[in-house]
């Protein structure tokens, strides 16, 4: 049996233990709380007190960018990079303007466009809801009280130097709006998922002015097609054809600076990989999604319509109808965003893995099929949503390959810049 003195040494002998304990477990938390708060993604869960919020996401503080400049899905990729600054910041980001025209195509018709007239606003806010904000420049209080945030460029601005700024500034918090200044500063680097960046473009539907005018298109190729189209039994095909002067100049300095051979894609290679697809029936529409005025005149309009195999059908804006009916009335960005809807709408895409058109589209078809509980094309027995990319072989000798956005990585870099490396599954 102890005895009371026993008990007495017992506790005079754990005081200093218990001490040291808690002195332990304190420096632990404090170094777990430094090394987590290095993370962008940890940089997410910083918000401040006592201000005014929309579930998370602050009312009161605000993120203003410059215009959002070159091709459409450039253009909603540095827009989604800006929103989730702006959520790292815990800040409500300012409703940037949108360029029509291309930037390095018609510098001098660089003409700013609302967000507005291309997406829908409310809609925007009601489906992120929590994740990120738009506002309007009539929101902010006080105009004078704002803090110019400039962003580096070329190379000696990397990554890094990007993310630490980013983490210095979540912490100017006495300025209503942080303005960021710079050369398309949204257009570079990368500090977030791949998740994040489709949950921003879920919420970004196009006004329904360019949702009618892509229903008008759709509803042209499915009445090309015949009655069978009519009844589903047959699918509509949209084809991204990257044949276009510039792709190719491009492409081809792509392919020699990388040391590869499929990024760039003849007229010839793509007919003969989406004519061997599997489970298409016959006749099959197809809709050559294709920068018409910018081809070479031996690979004219006549020249892409001819040649495909027996059974498909294609067609394109000129011979649709459309050219001037629906696409001549609109700038080149509003252009882009039709055609993007045709094709996201299409039952089978074909397009580039190195075109952010064609991945971005992939991305919201490999989403639509997420929600369907599919997470892998590689056993797919029907076409709904399947996507393909024709610059890459598939499993067996002429076939494209099945493509799915993987939506476990960490950046956006294969989209952004595009890659060989894609398959068939989202994980």
């Amino acid at each position: 049996m102890n005895s009371p003195s026993s008990y007495k040494n017992l506790r005079l002998f754990s005081k200093p233990i218990a001490f040291k304990c808690l002195v332990l477990v304190g420096i632990a938390l404090f170094y777990k709380a430094l090394f987590l708060s290095s993370s962008p993604r940890n940089l997410l869960s910083i918000r401040a007190s006592g201000s005014s919020s929309t579930y998370g996401v602050r009312t009161d503080k605000f993120l203003e960018a410059p215009q959002i400049v070159w091709g459409l899905n450039n253009q909603k990729i540095a827009f989604a990079r800006a929103c989730l600054t702006a959520r790292t910041m815990n800040r409500t980001l300012l409703m940037p303007s949108l360029s029509a025209s291309l930037f390095y195509k018609e510098v001098d018709k660089l003409l700013p466009i609302p967000f507005d007239k291309v997406f829908q606003f409310e809609r925007f806010n009601s489906l992120c809801n929590g994740f990120v904000r738009l506002a309007r420049f009539s929101d902010v209080r006080n105009r004078t009280k704002v803090f110019d945030l400039k962003k580096g460029s070329g190379r000696r601005w990397t990554k890094e130097r990007d993310l630490e700024q980013l983490k210095q500034s979540v912490s100017v918090d006495e300025f209503e709006v942080i303005r960021v200044k710079g050369k398309n500063p949204f257009l570079w680097h990368d500090h977030w998922p791949v998740k994040d960046y489709a949950k921003v473009f879920e919420c970004m539907v196009v006004v329904d002015e360019i949702s009618r005018e892509a229903d008008k298109v759709v509803t042209r190729i499915r009445q090309a097609g015949g009655d069978r189209i009519m009844t589903g039994l047959v699918p509509f095909v949209a084809v991204h054809m990257r044949i276009e002067i510039d792709w190719m100049i491009h492409c081809k300095k792509l392919e020699q600076r990388q040391k590869v051979s499929e990024i760039c894609s003849s007229k010839r290679e793509i007919m003969e990989r989406v004519g061997n697809i599997s489970g298409l029936e016959t006749p099959t529409v197809l809709y050559l999604a294709v920068a018409d005025s910018l081809l070479e005149e031996k690979e004219g309009e006549s020249s892409v319509l001819a040649g495909w195999r027996e059974g498909l059908i294609p067609f394109e804006k000129k011979k649709l109808g459309v050219k001037e009916e629906v696409y001549g009335k609109y700038s080149y960005l509003i252009q882009s965003a039709i055609d993007y809807e045709v094709c996201l709408r299409a039952d089978v895409f074909v397009g580039n893995s190195f075109s952010t058109f064609s991945s971005l589209i992939v991305l919201e078809r490999t989403q639509k099929l997420r929600r369907l509980g599919v997470v892998s094309s590689c056993d797919d027995g029907g076409n709904e949503w399947s996507s393909y990319a024709y610059n890459l072989a598939g499993e067996s000798e002429g076939v494209p390959r099945r493509w799915m956005t993987n939506m476990t990585h960490s950046s956006l870099e294969d989209i952004s810049y595009g890659s060989n490396s894609v398959s068939c599954s989202s994980e």
